[in-house]
C-alpha cells in the first residue's frame, strides 16, 4: 500500500468526482483511477461506487478513508517534526480563526508575529469553531483560536485573554442612560444572536439563560457587522466583545456600548494544538504575541 495511493483516494473521497480529483492531484484521470484500483485489489474490497455522473464511497470505502486521513496526517506532522527540530520558527503554521474573532485580533497580533518571527507563514482559515476542531482532527490546520471549553483528550491548549461581553442599545433604550449595566437588567428583554454554528451565539445563549433574557426568534445575524447594523437601525439589543467595539474599531452611529458590572459576563480565548504535533514549544512561543493586547481586556496569567 503506497502513500500516492491514499492520497488519490482521500481527495476522491472529499470531492466525489474522478476528474476534479485528478485535477487537485496534479494527475491524469486514468492515472488516478488506477492508483485506486489497485488500492481496492490490495485491499480486496471495493471502496468506490462508480456510476456515469456519480461517485459513491462503500460503507468499508467511507471507513477506511477516514483512517487513512489520519495516517497521512502523521505522515505530515513526521515530515513537520523533522523541519521544525531543523528551525522551528521557519515554514508555514496553518491557523484557524472564527469568524467572530479573527477580523478583531488579527491587526494587534499579526504585525507583531511577523516582526518575532520574521521566517515564519502564516496560513490563516475563517471558519465556524465545529469546523476548526475538524480540520484540526484531519490535519488541515497546525493550530487555532478558540473560545473555551473544548472537549477534546487530544488538544493541547494555553489560555491567551478573558474578553468581557458589552451590551449593544440604540441611544433611545432606557439601558443607554445607565453608566453600567447588570444581568437583571436584561430580564425579560430579546436579544439578536448570530445563526447557529458560530460560538457566539452560545456563548450570548447561556447569558440570556443567566439573565433571565431570551433569544429574538424572528431574526438571526449571519455576522457580527449585521448585528451592529440591527442595533443602530432599533431592531433591537445584542452583546458584543470588547475586539469588536473598542479602538481602533470606530464607533456605530446610534449605539450605546455599556459594560457589565461584575463578574462580567466573557468568553475565554486559548490557543490550541493536537497533543501529537510538534509543535508545542513554538506554540508557547506564539502564545506570548496572542496575550500583548490593548486595556480594557483582561489578559490571562
Amino acid at each position: 500500500m503506497n502513500l500516492r495511493a491514499l492520497k488519490y483516494f482521500v481527495k476522491l473521497a472529499e470531492l466525489k468526482h474522478f476528474s476534479r480529483a485528478a485535477d487537485a492531484c496534479f494527475v491524469s484521470q486514468p492515472t488516478l483511477s488506477t492508483q485506486i484500483r489497485k488500492l481496492e485489489e490490495e485491499l480486496g474490497v471495493q471502496l468506490v461506487e462508480r456510476a456515469p455522473r456519480k461517485v459513491q464511497l462503500t460503507p468499508v470505502g467511507e471507513e477506511i478513508a477516514t483512517r487513512a486521513r489520519h495516517v497521512l496526517r502523521d505522515i505530515d506532522q513526521i515530515t513537520a517534526a523533522a523541519r521544525r527540530s531543523r528551525d522551528p520558527e521557519t515554514g508555514t503554521l496553518r491557523l484557524g480563526l472564527f469568524p467572530t474573532l479573527a477580523p478583531y485580533l488579527l491587526p494587534h497580533v499579526v504585525p507583531r508575529i511577523r516582526e518575532r518571527f520574521p521566517q515564519l507563514r502564516l496560513e490563516l482559515s475563517e471558519e465556524k469553531t465545529p469546523d476548526i476542531l475538524s480540520m484540526l482532527d484531519n490535519g488541515k490546520l497546525d493550530a487555532a483560536l478558540i473560545a473555551l471549553p473544548v472537549e477534546d483528550a487530544g488538544l493541547e491548549h494555553i489560555v491567551l485573554f478573558s474578553e468581557p461581553f458589552y451590551l449593544a442599545v440604540p441611544e433611545s433604550h432606557p439601558l443607554a442612560a445607565r453608566e453600567t449595566v447588570s444581568k437583571p437588567d436584561l430580564e425579560g428583554a430579546e436579544l439578536l444572536l448570530l445563526e447557529d454554528g458560530h460560538c457566539l451565539r452560545d456563548q450570548a445563549l447561556e447569558v440570556c439563560a443567566l439573565a433571565g433574557a431570551r433569544e429574538r426568534v424572528d431574526f438571526h445575524a449571519t455576522s457580527m457587522e449585521t448585528l451592529r447594523q440591527m442595533v443602530a437601525a432599533e431592531v433591537g439589543v445584542t452583546l458584543m466583545p470588547a475586539l469588536a467595539v473598542e479602538p481602533p474599531i470606530p464607533p456605530t452611529r446610534n449605539i450605546v456600548l455599556r459594560r457589565f458590572q461584575a463578574p462580567e459576563p466573557n468568553r475565554t480565548i486559548a490557543l490550541v494544538w493536537r497533543k501529537s504535533s510538534p509543535l508545542g514549544p513554538l506554540m508557547t512561543k506564539l502564545a506570548g504575541c496572542f496575550k500583548q493586547l490593548p486595556a480594557p481586556l483582561k489578559i490571562a496569567s
